[in-house]
């Protein structure tokens, strides 16, 4: 499943290519590669359920599995593109009443599963073993709550059941440790960094490896390599995402990933004044000349609901994220409220979407997480991939 969405409308599989999907999910399901009159029906039924961003139906982006029909029951595994998608209860039911309308079908099983698919290879670049998709987070000025941002929506995606990592590249400002509530210093296995846990996401930050006032006095050269490390030498495992949060600005650490680590997309986040958008628009335009696909906006305390009377105050203004959006071409991605709630578990270290998973502020970045998942699908079904312009 995926996000925003593709220019065009895909055409549909049909003819011998519609045959080989129903044959491989025959022999799957144990039926010999047998194509009952009910089994054909129960397919052409299920081309009535499209995905909304994709803009194909199930049986052409081959999200069918292990179909069987015995009876009067239908059964069936739907496999989306990302635990996160945000229609997957919407393309369950409509998969259900699509075959229930089937002669002779009486009962409908419809098991939801996902297979997060990995972005394009870029051309003179390392990939991470075993990471699907690195995406970085970044904003072109500091004061924006990007790292908190960063910390809910890991927590999100992994609370949806996706393989989740957070690498802090703010070396000057590793914050991240406290909003994730760890503490520690990794340890290595074989040479091999071991990043640390918690709510579900692995997490790599250097402040994990200094002490907690110790300022870092570095030039680019160090930079770079301490990214490189984090990189290559810590052992991050399975992982649908790995979410990269930058530092403020756009210089040597972004340099430094965007020229050797194959970034399948960035989401920038604002506050919706001018000046902050000033710098949202430099970075957005930063990561297009380096040719990293832009994912989104997010538009960070976009207003504030008085908890009290209720009165809605847009203190920094507000729309600026989505007229953005709008004018450079690329995803809105939502907007969060201002809360102080947010404010209070980052410093305690649990990030509101689990300190407070029915709050408006928690849905909102939940339902961001699932858009960002959604445009991950998005980008790497056009087989997009990226590259530095030398």
């Amino acid at each position: 499943m995926s996000g925003a969405l593709l220019q065009g409308n895909p055409g549909e599989l049909t003819g011998p290519e519609a045959g080989d999907i129903f044959r491989a999910m025959s022999q799957t399901s144990g039926s010999g590669g047998g194509e009952s009159p009910v089994e054909k029906a129960v397919i052409e039924a299920l081309r009535s359920v499209k995905d909304p961003d994709l803009r194909r139906d199930v049986v052409s982006l081959n999200f069918i599995k292990n179909l069987k029909v015995e009876g009067g029951k239908a059964s069936f595994t739907l496999e989306l593109t990302t635990p996160a998608c945000p229609a997957r209860k919407d393309m369950e039911q409509s998969a259900r009443e699509a075959v229930l309308k089937v002669a002779g079908i009486r009962e409908v099983d419809v098991r939801v599963t996902a297979a997060v698919t990995a972005g394009g290879q870029a051309t003179g670049k390392q990939t991470i073993p075993g990471v699907k998709n690195i995406i970085a987070v970044g904003s072109g000025k500091g004061g924006v709550g990007k790292s908190t941002v960063t910390a809910n929506l890991a927590v999100a995606l992994a609370q949806t059941g996706a393989s989740v990592g957070l690498m802090d590249s703010d070396v000057y400002g590793p914050n991240i440790p406290l909003m994730m509530g760890i503490t520690g210093r990794p340890r290595a296995i074989e040479n091999r960094i071991q990043p640390l846990s918690n709510y579900g996401v692995r997490v790599m930050s250097m402040g994990f490896l200094t002490d907690e006032d110790t300022p870092l006095i570095w030039r680019g050269p160090m930079l770079h390599s301490v990214i490189q490390q984090f990189v290559r030498q810590v052992d991050w495992g399975d992982l649908d995402y790995l979410l990269v949060d930058l530092p403020p600005g756009t210089g040597d650490v972004q340099l430094s990933l965007t020229q050797t680590v194959p970034l399948m997309g960035a989401v920038v986040v604002s506050t919706p004044q001018d000046v902050a958008l000033q710098d949202a628009r430099r970075a957005i335009l930063m990561f297009r000349q380096v040719r990293v696909e832009i994912l989104g906006i997010i538009e960070n305390m976009s207003y504030f609901q008085c908890p009290h009377c209720n009165q809605r105050t847009e203190i920094f203004s507000h729309g600026g994220g989505s007229a953005t959006a709008a004018k450079y071409g690329v995803p809105f991605l939502g907007e969060v409220p201002l809360d102080v709630a947010v404010r209070k578990g980052g410093d305690k270290g649990r990030p509101i979407v689990l300190a407070d998973a029915g709050s408006p502020v928690s849905k909102a970045f939940c339902e961001i997480a699932g858009n960002v998942a959604a445009q991950v699908s998005i980008a790497n079904s056009r087989g997009l991939s990226t590259m530095i312009i030398e």
